[in-house]
């Protein structure tokens, strides 16, 4: 059973074009299966039929969520299990398109409702306090700046800050061009403070980080090397501290502020679409939700018959 998820997970990977993350997501999810198929005698997906697929999926309803503690009632949440529904179906109709299975007992299974989740935004001012620069900066802190500029001049997702190259930039034409889900490439204009913090960045620091082997990434660690994504994660959840926000901050809020103040300034949904490299309108049109929830916010606070 293992061999066939290996097959898939490879196309998902190098025929398909997904994510690394993604792939390690449905590595997960189609292990929990495979463990439980193990111990109720399933060794072949051949013998798999609708009636195990729901019975393991009831099974991860019912179990107590790990690391939680005993007298804890807590479930599985319907985005865990909408995931989980997904993987599988996902996995039997890749194994029946290429005929590795005669049938796809999964593709009756309904997925749950999922909720869309309103994206946490940054205020203009906590956005204008985490970029403030740093009296005396190390080459560390310049990187640091240099990628909190891009990420909130370009919206790029943290993944794709990481993979960022050298040939990428063109600053001086003011845009980068972004590898991003499924291998797709977009071109995303830079502003003028982003361009300057990444022009003194590479001017100044990062020739100071460079080692004999290091990559051609964009952005270094102190030992020279391209950064892994919890160091990334780090280094700016620690900028943000040192910045004096007391809000629990993360990278991805600096994208979530980059589409809200582009649509509260009237930018077209079609171009925020786009610059965030959306696949579907569907997934840009939740900012719609952020901004207008700003406008109540902002009526309540200012109008004196709002309350």
């Amino acid at each position: 059973m293992h061999a066939l998820v290996e097959d898939f997970l490879f196309s998902l990977r190098h025929e398909r074009g997904q994510a690394e993350h993604t792939q390690k997501t449905y590595q997960g999810l189609l292990d929990k299966f495979t463990t439980w198929a193990g111990t109720h005698g399933l060794t072949n997906w051949r013998d798999v039929q609708l009636t195990h697929l729901t019975e393991f999926l009831q099974h991860e309803r019912d179990r107590r969520l790990g690391g939680a503690p005993e007298e804890s009632t807590a479930k599985l949440s319907s985005e865990s299990l909408y995931l989980q529904i997904a993987a599988l179906r996902a996995l039997f109709k890749w194994a029946e398109t290429e005929k590795h299975l005669p049938a796809n007992p999964a593709e009756n299974l309904s997925l749950p409702r999922r909720w869309k989740r309103i994206p946490k935004s940054l205020s203009h001012a906590e956005v204008e306090q985490i970029l403030k620069p740093l009296a005396t900066p190390s080459p560390a802190d310049l990187c640091d700046q240099a990628i909190l500029e891009l990420a909130y001049a370009s919206g790029l997702r943290l993944a794709e800050l990481r993979n960022l190259r050298l040939e990428q930039l063109h600053l001086e034409a003011g845009f980068v061009t972004v590898i991003g889900k499924g291998n797709k490439e977009r071109v995303v204009p830079v502003g003028k403070f982003a361009v300057a913090a990444l022009g003194r960045y590479l001017t100044v620091a990062r020739p100071q980080l460079v080692r004999p082997k290091s990559p051609a990434a964009v952005f270094l660690t102190r030992r020279g090397t391209a950064f892994a994504h919890v160091t990334m994660w780090l280094r700016i959840t620690n900028r943000v501290k040192k910045a004096g926000l007391e809000r629990n901050i993360t990278p991805h809020m600096l994208r979530h502020s980059f589409a809200t103040h582009l649509l509260e300034h009237g930018a077209d949904l079609r171009v925020i679409q786009e610059l965030l490299g959306h696949s579907s309108i569907s997934t840009t049109e939740v900012y719609t939700h952020v901004a207008g929830q700003r406008l109540r916010d902002v009526h309540e606070q200012h109008h004196p018959r709002a309350k």
